[in-house]
């Protein structure tokens, strides 16, 4: 079992930054795909990013490609989306998602068995 704890939401200006983070716990986590998606008021829940279990692949939403960068530390238990110049449109709430124990990253959320709570970003003009 695997529970995810997302934190670092908030207030931002447009053009600002925040950086979200997703505590683990669980043994399979250092070996599992991690992936961010975001679901704003009356939308479909979308995808904004995946992180391979070692970190060095990443794939990203166009719409936040060149923004938002994830990465993780297996050490800490820990993924993080940081992401820049926010937009209106980044308005949403966030979750992470943890696959149950692929080590390829995915851009479905069907692949995704373990979900957080969210945290909510707020992005004003």
């Amino acid at each position: 079992q695997v529970q995810l704890v997302e934190s670092g939401g908030g207030l931002v200006q447009a053009g600002g930054s925040l950086r979200l983070s997703c505590a683990a716990s669980g043994r399979t986590f250092s070996v599992a795909a991690m992936g961010w998606f975001r679901q704003a008021p009356e939308k479909e829940r979308e995808f904004v990013a995946a992180i391979s279990g070692s970190g060095a692949s990443t794939t990203y939403a166009d719409s936040v490609k060149g923004r938002f960068t994830g990465s993780r530390d297996n050490a800490k238990n820990t993924v993080y989306l940081q992401m820049n110049s926010l937009k209106p449109e980044d308005t949403a709430i966030y979750y992470c998602a943890a696959r149950r124990s692929s080590v390829l990253s995915s851009v479905l959320s069907r692949d995704y068995t373990y979900w957080g709570q969210g945290t909510q970003v707020t992005v004003s003009s």
